[in-house]
């Protein structure tokens, strides 16, 4: 049984354990509103570059169209973008999104194809690393970035585009966290390269009008189909944000709860163990006195 001093000790330690987690839960609350509002403000934008998308490449003149939608005609190499947060303490945010890329490494291995991957956010890489260490090919930090911005999703974007131009890959499929609310983070795939508009993705009606591109809608393509991209990667990186906010404060604010029963029931005990102390000294001074 712990002594009074064990007990003392332990109460002392959940309660500055607790402070920490009150504190991450209010820092996480109030970061979250703004991550949610940007990443709220991202989707219309994706949404209609995703109908443009794939409204041109309808009429593009497929196989000959722009390598990053007409792709390599091969699906043999795999390159899978796994997007994580940076920090942990959000409950099973990125353990949720390393799940769903193991599956699919495994599907996909077991179709025969040859697996690479590329991990942006630091527990992504350290959930995958023990078990598909030599299919890591790269790694990209946020831990300097302050906020996400379009430049750090073009820059992703223009490296994963420029793997695909050097022949590292037929196929890249970026799996992340889409953002529903701060309970729920719903982890998805989806395929970058060759470039396709998600099933989701508005049409457009052209009521039964003919449109006559110029330039060409290759042309147009080469110029738009990057943008593409990096939007998508954009949308992602604010999608992964708003989700790892929401995730942390509901963990944080679990934990303060969890951490403040715990201290009561140690201040039970303690209370207790103290009281029967007492009682057994009493007895003690009473045994001895009436011994005299």
């Amino acid at each position: 049984m712990p002594s009074l001093k064990d007990l003392r000790l332990r109460i002392v330690s959940v309660k500055s354990t607790q402070k920490i987690t009150r504190a991450l839960q209010m820092v996480a609350t109030a970061k979250l509103k703004r991550a949610q509002e940007a990443a709220t403000a991202s989707r219309p934008y994706a949404s209609r570059m995703a109908a443009v998308i794939a409204n041109l490449a309808s009429a593009a003149s497929g196989a000959g169209g722009p390598k990053l939608l007409a792709g390599t005609g091969k699906d043999d190499v795999h390159l899978l973008v796994v997007m994580t947060s940076e920090r942990g303490l959000c409950g099973g945010f990125n353990a949720n999104i390393a799940k769903l890329a193991r599956a699919e490494i495994k599907r996909l291995r077991n179709d025969g194809k040859t697996v690479k991957i590329l991990t942006i956010g630091k527990k992504g890489r350290d959930a995958l690393r023990r078990a598909y260490g030599p299919l890591l090919i790269d790694h990209l930090e946020l831990r300097n970035e302050r906020t996400m911005t379009s430049g750090l999703g073009q820059r992703i974007a223009t490296a994963i585009a420029s793997r695909f131009e050097a022949g590292e890959f037929d196929v890249a499929t970026l799996i992340s966290a889409r953002f529903k609310n701060v309970l729920t983070q719903i982890p998805t795939a989806m395929q970058l390269i060759p470039a396709k508009a998600p099933a989701d993705a508005p049409t457009v009606d052209l009521k039964g009008s003919s449109y006559e591109y110029e330039p060409s809608e290759d042309e147009i393509l080469e110029q738009l189909l990057p943008r593409y991209l990096s939007t998508v990667v954009f949308s992602a990186l604010l999608e992964t944000e708003a989700g790892f906010q929401g995730a942390q404060m509901t963990a944080m604010d679990n934990a303060t709860r969890n951490a403040g029963d715990m201290i009561k029931a140690l201040q039970l005990r303690y209370n207790r163990a103290r009281q029967a102390q007492i009682t057994k000294e009493l007895i003690e001074i009473i045994s001895g006195a009436e011994a005299l």
